[in-house]
């Protein structure tokens, strides 16, 4: 896949520091787009809303904590129907894809993007791309109508189909193009939505008027900007399942670990949550925070003092914890699978191993060692409850987007709001978990564990922890060429 160009990006400024970063419009390289009333004002869902029409105004803040003298601050446009569209009805000609690994809600996402363009704006004519991006120039299509996809909630996994790569730009496009295509629906995380970005710079380039949405997807939760991914919730309920049966397997024999290897290739969200919403969990060990196995104050020594006093001891590490500390003859130093994402060696294995090996050694503490990966059993299980409300708010979103003309945006919850995000904004960079905010100290409160922390590694962590001033507004030095107009109003 070809680096996505660099977009200039569509900056609104106002008084006292207020700052728009918005997202791409039809209207702004089809300057003579037609417009049509909502089909909403007669549905009789929507007759007892009093304001279901978005002002075209209504902004969310990305920070909430400021000071009094603090700027307004970076804003992204609030999600939701505009009074006008710039599709008719049977002029859409929609389809959706997912990419990338599985994760719970994915069929939801699918169902409601259906359901919404079906029941809300009376749209007919759905495609499903079976296989993820190579699917669009070497599958066959699915079409969707409501009847299709009433139950596929209640499943997990994608309906459509996954697969990691396959993307190839020119060819993608040239099959939308053919196919009469005007909404495209992309499911995915980061890798998927950089994949997103590239197909509507072409789709601009080349003068189409074709909506680009991005859902993004990702069970790890290290997608930036957006307050949580659809999935994470359900991730972190059923890794309790895991947790509470190593805990089980420790607590009834003589000096029994329980292991749990939970994911988290970058980021250690699941880890961090599963463990401070269990209470069984003795350490918790996640890529942010390096550790390491021998001398005062390493692993080893902590397990033997647990084990002293407890009798047992459960242990949670996310996939991507302690790869540094794998031999050289082990890592996969450069290797990558399809998506782009570096192998990783099976962390799990590997300490339950050196654990045994070092306690066989000492000779004088026997251990019982438990290991459960429970981590494609979570992958494939359907959403819970909230994750499946949140997946038919992020669909219904998207839809809404699509229809008012808007593209090259994510549908994503900022501060609690639905709102639309630049493509780029998703995937300048990685969300990942903070060792020096309150929340990681609330874990190690949780779990009495050491911090693990060697005296060089804690400035390096300090520098991810965001300065008062950073908290106004990082982002009002972007790195990106900005484009700062007035927009015109678009309901």
């Amino acid at each position: 896949m070809a680096d996505s160009p660099v977009t200039q990006m569509k900056i609104v400024k106002g008084d006292y520091g207020y700052v728009l970063e918005d997202v791409p419009h039809l209207f702004d390289y089809i300057p003579d787009l037609r417009t049509y009333p909502n089909p909403l004002r007669s549905n009789p869902a929507y007759s007892v809303v009093k304001q279901y029409f978005v002002h075209v105004d209504d902004t969310v803040p990305q920070k909430i904590v400021v000071h009094k003298d603090s700027p307004r601050g970076t804003h992204f446009r609030r999600a939701g129907p505009r009074q006008k569209v710039y599709f008719e009805s049977d002029e859409v000609h929609a389809c959706i894809v997912t990419c990338g690994g599985l994760c719970p809600g994915l069929n939801t996402v699918i169902r409601e993007i259906v359901c919404g363009l079906y029941h809300m704006y009376g749209v007919t004519r759905i495609l499903g791309i079976d296989g993820g991006y190579r699917g669009f120039y070497s599958r066959n299509t699915v079409s969707l109508t409501p009847k299709v996809v009433n139950d596929i909630h209640k499943r997990g996994g994608t309906i459509l189909g996954t697969s990691r790569g396959g993307h190839d730009t020119s060819k993608i496009v040239d099959s939308i193009q053919d196919r009469g295509i005007n909404q495209v629906y992309i499911i995915g995380g980061d890798g998927t939505q950089r994949g997103a970005s590239v197909i509507f710079e072409e789709i601009r380039r080349r003068g189409l008027k074709v909506a680009v949405a991005g859902i993004p997807k990702t069970i790890d939760n290290d997608i930036p900007v957006i307050d949580r991914s659809f999935g994470f919730d359900t991730a972190v309920e059923e890794a309790q399942r895991a947790i509470n049966a190593a805990h089980v397997e420790a607590e009834s024999i003589e000096n029994g670990i329980g292991v749990v290897k939970l994911m988290g290739r970058y980021s250690g969200f699941i880890a961090m949550y599963a463990t401070l919403a269990s209470r069984d969990v003795d350490c918790c060990l996640i890529p942010e925070s390096p550790f390491y196995l021998e001398g005062n104050g390493g692993l080893f020594e902590f397990i033997e003092k647990r084990l002293k006093e407890n009798g047992h001891m459960v242990i949670v590490i996310a996939e991507g914890a302690g790869q540094e500390l794998l031999t050289e003859s082990l890592q996969s130093m450069n290797q990558q699978d399809a998506s782009g994402n570096k192998l990783l060696q099976d962390v799990g294995l590997w300490i339950s191993q050196r654990i045994k090996d070092h306690f066989a050694k000492q000779n004088k503490l026997p251990i019982n060692l438990k290991y459960i990966d429970p981590t494609y059993m979570i992958r494939a299980i359907p959403g819970n409850a909230s994750d499946n409300v949140y997946c038919t708010l992020l669909a219904q979103s998207a839809v809404h987007g699509a229809m008012a003309g808007y593209t090259g945006f994510v549908s994503g919850l900022v501060n609690g709001r639905q709102t639309y995000i630049p493509f780029n904004r998703i995937t300048e960079r990685q969300n990942k978990v903070v060792i020096t905010d309150r929340m990681w100290a609330r874990l190690l409160s949780s779990t009495n564990q050491p911090s693990f922390s060697n005296p060089k590694a804690v400035p390096e962590a300090k520098k991810e922890e965001e300065s008062p001033n950073q908290l106004l507004d990082r982002e009002n030095s972007m790195k990106e060429p900005s484009v700062t107009k007035d927009i015109p109003s678009l309901t």
